[in-house]
């Protein structure tokens, strides 16, 4: 009999990571061996507790899901990163994707088909929802510039242009040039929708 699949996982609601745990341990081929709240707590776990697959939220303090899976991918090459998420969103897919993920499902996947994407991400294979990949696909990438997302994060905080550009130590002319042309990009009317716009996209 092969050793179960050891698997992680990531996500700050200690409700939802309950009963994902209580689900997937039900499978006699997985067994979860931790479960982190943190999204900066998860490459430790993984390597402490030789986890073959880490279930990642994407919204998480510390660290995101997305900078957690490229963390993975970098530093422990062994654990597969599955984003398991209720924010299904184009750009987060392609983001997922591009840091090394090998998987990107919906929180509402039936238990069966959360479990099989588990055992198919451990055997090397990518595992995508396939609404979302569709829907991946039409939207195409972030028209954003790499400048123009962090100020448009900035902006999303609430910051006002004096603070967008000490936070980014760029001069206050320039930060309004970025957000000028993301707005005109996103079709916004101003910042703050631009800001909305991007991150319901999840460009940012």
């Amino acid at each position: 009999m092969t050793d179960p699949i050891r698997l992680l996982l990531a996500d700050d609601q200690a409700l939802v990571r309950g009963a994902l745990a209580a689900l997937l341990d039900l499978e006699s081929d997985l067994t979860v061996v931790a479960q982190v709240g943190r999204g900066d707590e998860v490459v430790a776990a993984a390597r402490e507790h030789r986890a073959d697959v880490a279930l990642l939220d994407v919204e998480m303090p510390g660290l995101d899901g997305i900078h957690a899976a490229a963390l993975l991918a970098q530093q422990v090459p062994t654990c597969r990163s599955l984003i398991v998420t209720t924010f299904g969103r184009p750009g987060y897919l392609r983001r997922a994707m591009e840091a090394g993920a090998s998987g990107f499902v919906v929180k509402d996947t039936p238990s069966g088909m959360l479990a099989d994407a588990v055992r198919r991400v451990a055997a090397g294979l990518r595992v995508v929802d396939p609404a979302l990949a569709a829907e991946s696909l039409a939207s195409g990438h972030s028209p954003l510039t790499a400048r123009e997302t962090e100020v448009l994060s900035e902006a999303l905080r609430g910051g006002s242009i004096s603070d967008i550009a000490h936070a980014l130590r760029l001069g206050q002319g320039t930060v309004r040039n970025h957000l000028s042309s993301a707005i005109g990009k996103t079709g916004a009317r101003n910042r703050s929708e631009a800001a909305q716009i991007a991150a319901q996209q999840g460009w940012l």
